[in-house]
């Protein structure tokens, strides 16, 4: 089942760099008491993802902050180091930017947003989409048509639309 509006997002542990190596994050308690924007992409260092994806929410974050949301979490089915070096190079990470990975897909899967396309050698990765959660609810969801565009699930629209 895809998940949408009014939905609760499901328990999850992803995976994040700390400072002793790959650490166990619990998206549960991210999430409660909280206003949160996870948005969601095929893959670190992919085109769309680089160029214009994790760019609109580094641009938008001082004005989802003054909406008073708490963080902003970019989950993608990459492992921890990946992520880490990705946010890295984007600036995301020095944005205050949270990247997560879902290594083995099991939080995209959980939500119904994944997609295979073996040519691109894209397999179980997340479709694109961005969505604002109060306590683990989904507020507003934007979901792509395709995962080579970034429009609606942009850091713009979302914005516009809480």
């Amino acid at each position: 089942m895809t998940i949408s509006e009014g939905s609760r997002l499901p328990d999850a542990t992803l995976l994040a760099m700390g400072a002793n190596g790959p650490e166990a994050v619990e998206l549960a308690p991210k999430l409660k008491g909280r206003k949160v924007v996870i948005f969601g992409l095929p893959g670190a260092y992919t085109g769309v993802c680089t160029t214009a994806h994790v760019p609109s929410f580094i641009r938008t974050k001082d004005k989802f902050a003054g909406k008073g949301v708490d963080e902003i979490i970019c989950i993608s089915v990459n492992d921890p180091f990946v992520m880490k070096a990705w946010a890295e190079a984007t600036g995301a990470a020095e944005a205050g930017l949270t990247f997560l990975g879902d290594a083995d897909a099991s939080f995209t899967k959980a939500i119904g947003l994944n997609f295979t396309a073996p040519p691109a050698g894209l397999i179980d990765r997340s479709k694109r989409y961005a969505l604002y959660a109060e306590d683990g609810v989904v507020k507003v969801l934007h979901l792509e048509e395709s995962p080579g565009v970034c429009e609606a699930s942009g850091g713009e629209s979302l914005l516009a639309a809480i």
